[in-house]
């Protein structure tokens, strides 16, 4: 079972089926979708299909989905979870943010937090994020909870009807501060 983690501001924690209405409603966007690797439209049943699916993926290790919740409020924002590549002990760190909660510093909050908890609870060896070279906030997200720039995958996905180009960042356990 995910153990719910806390920082200054939020609260990550496990889905729950109740949330499917709420990170529908926040993600279904036209603007975070442009930028990240989650379906568009985000229908219900896409939003449900994924969050039942948290169990499998939690039970094998294969991947940590959290809520992003404002503690205060008590109000899911976003979500932030790692994937696990077991064979090579690393992580993918992949996150978004409802856009009325953009430029508050919750995704940097957040990111660091699962860093945290990636290499320290989990022993990974090196996490890594792959972010559409058109996604500037993203971009200095990485920078700022400490992970470099690795390189730039040359139209690597295609997107909205267009090849994108994806920069890699990353970070090893013992360059982690």
């Amino acid at each position: 079972m995910l153990q719910p983690i806390e920082t200054e501001r939020l609260l990550l924690r496990p889905y729950h089926i109740s949330d499917i209405s709420t990170v529908q409603k926040i993600a279904d966007d036209k603007a975070i979708a442009e930028t990240t690797f989650i379906p568009y439209p985000y229908t219900t049943e896409k939003v449900g299909d994924w969050i039942n699916s948290h169990s499998t993926l939690l039970k094998n290790g294969d991947a940590y989905p959290f809520a992003v919740v404002v503690k205060d409020e008590n109000q899911l924002i976003g979500t932030m979870t790692i994937r696990i590549d077991k064979v090579h002990n690393k992580g993918e760190l992949a996150y978004w943010i409802g856009k009325d909660f953009w430029g508050k510093g919750f995704a940097t909050e957040a990111s660091k937090r699962i860093l945290d908890f990636g290499f320290n609870e989990l022993n990974l060896n090196r996490i890594w994020a792959p972010v559409m070279k058109k996604n500037i906030a993203s971009a200095k997200v990485m920078r700022k909870i400490g992970l470099s720039y690795e390189g730039t995958l040359k139209e690597d996905v295609f997107r909205m009807g267009n090849y994108e180009d994806v920069e890699v960042y990353g970070i090893l356990k013992k360059t982690y501060r």
